[in-house]
C-alpha cells in the first residue's frame, strides 16, 4: 500500500509526510500524472490562493491526474485548499473554476464585518461538530478540537457530503466526504492526537 502526497509547490509536504510516519504509515512525495497513476492512496495539501493554485494543477496536467485517480474509487484525501479546490468555484480575486468534483463554491469569510467581527483568516484550534459518521472520524469524540488556518470555506450543493461542521460566527463546513472522496478544512498534520487518528484512518481504509 503506498501514499502519495502531491507536491505543486502550495504546501507544507514535510509535516504531513512526517505525521503519517508516527502513524506508522510511509508517505511519499509525488510530482507528477504519472507518479499519481501509481499510488494506492492520494493527499492533496495546500496553503495559498485557490487561483495561483488551480493554474499550477492545470499548467502540469495535475488537474486530470487527480480525476483520473479519484474515478478509480482509490482513497483521496484533500487538505484545506485541497479540499476548496474540489469544488465547481472559487472566488478569491475573481472567480476561478475548480476541479468540480464536488458542486458548490468556495467563499470568502464575512465575520470581520460589524460590531462582533471575528479576525480574518481564521486561525487557531476550533470544535468539529459531528454531522454523519466518515471513515476518517472513525473512534473519535465528537467537539474534538483541530487546527485551522483559512480565510475561505466551502458551500457544497449538496449537504449529505459534509461530515463536519465548526462554529466561526456561524457554521460552515470543516469536512466532507463523498464514496473515496474524504477532506477537511483543518490541518490534520497540525491537530496532534485527533489529526493523527484521522491520518491513520485514512491509511487504513
Amino acid at each position: 500500500m503506498s501514499i502519495g502526497i502531491l507536491d505543486y509547490g502550495m504546501a507544507n509536504l514535510r509535516s504531513v509526510q512526517n505525521a503519517f510516519g508516527e502513524v506508522g504509515h510511509a508517505a511519499r512525495v509525488i510530482s507528477t500524472a504519472d507518479e499519481v497513476r501509481h499510488v494506492d492512496r492520494l493527499v492533496l495539501p495546500g496553503v495559498g490562493a485557490f487561483a495561483d493554485a488551480i493554474a499550477t494543477l492545470r499548467q502540469h496536467g495535475l488537474d486530470q491526474a487527480i480525476l483520473r485517480f479519484i474515478d478509480t474509487g482509490r482513497p483521496f484525501l484533500g487538505i484545506c485548499l485541497g479540499l476548496q479546490l474540489l469544488f465547481d468555484v472559487g472566488h478569491e480575486d475573481g472567480e476561478h473554476a475548480g476541479l468540480g468534483v464536488l458542486a458548490g463554491s468556495c467563499e470568502r469569510f464575512t465575520v470581520d464585518a460589524g460590531p462582533a467581527a471575528l479576525k480574518v483568516p481564521h486561525m487557531g484550534w476550533n470544535q468539529l461538530e459531528f454531522v454523519r459518521p466518515c471513515p476518517l472520524l472513525a473512534g473519535l469524540e465528537n467537539d474534538c478540537n483541530v487546527y485551522f488556518v483559512h480565510g475561505y470555506y466551502v458551500k457544497p450543493a449538496d449537504s449529505s457530503i459534509i461530515a463536519t461542521t465548526t462554529d466561526y460566527g456561524g457554521k460552515f463546513v470543516s469536512s466532507v466526504w463523498r464514496d473515496n472522496v474524504m477532506a477537511t478544512q483543518f490541518h490534520p498534520e497540525k491537530s496532534q492526537r485527533v489529526g493523527l487518528a484521522m491520518l491513520k484512518n485514512f491509511a487504513e481504509i
